[in-house]
């Protein structure tokens, strides 16, 4: 690494922290152990494609590799990673000027000409180092002739040649350029080894930066070492020399961590008032109300991980009080709740980002997560029910407005509650989905019915499958539609089921009439995929009136009738009366016991005709 001198002008952190060597690299083990090895059994490819985000180091890798490829110093004249000082061509190679390595950017050579130079130019020996090599940045910017133009020479290079390519769009590189390619995915740093590294140069730069400072630092970067050194660099400067955490968040824009958690501890315990003045509070000290929900949803993300791991997962720049107030709160928590204030969030986040108003919409978005913060889940409120109803007592009712505690902290322990303490805000409705209300509502069961002692039984007729080169029987208008359901013929589908009232179906023959929306062609179209499906010519009746209903109308009523039976359940009608302005979207049956039973087999059966 380069010391300060007081007698040159002055670099920046991000290039004056810049990695030469392997070893100064952080966060890419795996990669420098591959190198090491391939470079130590002489296994060296003729491409390398480095991929990663922003800022983690593609180019800066790119020139090492280059570095150790032509490294030359005492002794040593052959590739390799350990490159203990500086040999003949490093510096060259590191300034950007050596002769033999060729740098070019992609976004600004994108055409077949400007590779073509490269291919023309391959044929030729390097006129000082070992190898040429030729480092693509942002390669996923060439087109598609320079990509095809790129291929053979690629593939078959000459020895002397090595390419190294960089992106940070892995997916608009071709498979042919990857499948010739050495390929690295460069990591994200983590944000414990970002932090150790960030002190060090704080401490190189002779400055004081806070621990929690420089945790702020890391997780704005988001893994990025180039965007974390600048960040610490506008950051000397915003503090005049020093840096402290309220001077970070000042600059960044950002919330205290610590008060978010005090606005997590606020909302999960459902003190509405103790919110509000809290994020009004913090948008007066110049915290962003989108950055406010942000963070609250990244809290809640911690919550939720430190909750399915048993703790707050290791590699991310946390304080102590952070990983604590995580795990206490994980405990009490349920993932349920958890799950639900999330998702609000997601929604909430959105809203301020559209509103004219930010602080407005953020405020409505603190007052619907404390309101559900201890309404229980659907499936808990159906077995609040259902216990209060096993034991003579009244359902839980939800007159009651949430009310802080005396201390102004709810305990701990209601916390996600199963206590159904606070209304629903009306305009609010919860959608009650079939797959967490299971209504205990007599179906319609198949009867078997016989005076045969041996009887079988009866199978529904199969929907027929339809396949592209031969008939099929149609036996029932239903069959007609499936099959065109299996063709994807979806508009003549939709004018089956909305558009016909049937009259007669049998083999060879349809009846039926149509409605006054149904298309002018709709019998043509009939008759002639019923010839292409079944093989053989129908008859078309097509009559003024009568008939059924469409198939439509039939299900939509069939639907129609469900949800009335359901809403008559007690359970259900229990739940709707507990969440008002809630409706059924959708309806499941229990499929924990057999709706049929068995038919007894001969030998089950005695002389007399009973069961045994």
């Amino acid at each position: 690494m380069d010391e300060t001198d007081g007698q040159t002008a002055y670099r920046v952190l991000a290039r004056k922290y810049r990695p030469s060597t392997f070893e100064d690299l952080i966060g890419q083990e795996p990669m420098v152990t591959t190198l090491t090895n391939a470079f130590q059994l002489n296994r060296i490819a003729q491409a390398y494609m480095l991929t990663g985000v922003r800022g983690v180091g593609k180019t800066t890798t790119a020139r090492i590799l280059a570095r150790a490829l032509n490294y030359e110093a005492d002794g040593i004249d052959a590739p390799t990673i350990e490159m203990a000082e500086h040999g003949a061509h490093c510096d060259a190679i590191i300034n950007s000027s050596h002769i033999d390595v060729v740098e070019m950017d992609a976004a600004s050579h994108t055409g077949i000409g400007d590779i073509r130079e490269i291919i023309d130019a391959v044929k030729y020996k390097p006129a000082a180092a070992r190898y040429k090599v030729y480092i693509i940045d942002e390669v996923h910017m060439l087109s598609t002739a320079a990509f095809n133009g790129l291929l053979k020479t690629l593939e078959e290079p000459p020895e002397h040649v090595k390419f190294i390519f960089a992106t940070t769009e892995i997916r608009k590189v071709p498979v042919t350029v990857l499948s010739r390619c050495q390929r690295f995915d460069l990591r994200r740093i983590e944000g414990e080894t970002m932090v150790a590294f960030l002190q060090d140069v704080a401490q190189k730069e002779k400055v004081e930066v806070s621990d929690d400072a420089l945790a702020l630092v890391a997780r704005a970067s988001e893994g990025s070492v180039r965007d974390a050194l600048s960040l610490l660099d506008q950051a000397i400067s915003h503090g005049g020399g020093g840096v402290t955490a309220d001077q970070m968040r000042d600059m960044l824009g950002l919330a205290n961590r610590t008060r978010i958690i005090d606005l997590f501890d606020h909302v999960m315990s459902g003190r509405v008032k103790e919110a509000l003045a809290e994020i009004k509070e913090q948008f007066d000290v110049g915290a962003d109300p989108f950055v406010i929900l942000s963070d609250l949803a990244v809290f809640t993300h911690l919550v939720t991980t430190a909750k399915l791991a048993d703790g707050v997962p290791r590699g991310q720049a946390l304080s102590d009080l952070e990983k604590a107030k995580a795990e206490e709160f994980a405990e009490n928590l349920s993932i349920r709740v958890l799950s639900r204030a999330w998702q609000m969030l997601l929604k909430g986040i959105e809203e301020v980002q559209t509103a004219r108003k930010p602080l407005a919409a953020a405020d409505m978005v603190i007052v619907r997560l404390a309101y559900v913060a201890d309404l229980p889940t659907p499936d808990e409120a159906i077995k609040l029910i259902k216990e209060g109803a096993g034991s003579g007592q009244a359902a839980p009712t939800t007159n009651a407005a949430p009310q802080p505690s005396g201390n102004g902290a709810a305990p701990v322990a209601q916390y996600g509650g199963g206590q159904m303490s606070q209304p629903m805000p009306s305009g609010d409705p919860v959608m009650l989905d079939a797959q967490q209300i299971t209504p205990e509502i007599e179906r319609p069961r198949p009867v078997l019915a016989t005076n045969n002692p041996n009887p079988q039984p009866v199978e529904a007729e199969p929907v027929p499958e339809a396949k592209a080169a031969e008939s099929v029987r149609i036996n029932r208008f239903e069959d007609l539609v499936a099959i065109a359901e299996e063709k994807r013929d979806l508009a003549f589908r939709h004018a089956l089921e909305a558009c016909v009232c049937l009259i007669a179906f049998e083999n060879g023959r349809i009846e039926f009439s149509p409605t006054p929306q149904a298309p002018r062609n709709l019998a043509s179209d009939i008759k002639s995929r019923l010839k292409d499906w079944s093989g053989q010519d129908w008859q078309v009746i097509v009559a003024r009136e009568g008939g059924e209903v469409p198939l439509k109308i039939q299900r939509a009523e069939e639907e129609a009738e469900r949800t009335r039976e359901a809403e008559e359940d007690p359970t259900v009608a229990a739940v709707l009366k507990q969440f008002p302005g809630s409706k059924i979207v959708n309806i499941s049956f229990q499929e924990d016991e057999e709706i049929l039973e068995a038919v007894p087999e001969d030998d089950d059966i005695d002389n007399d005709g009973e069961t045994p």
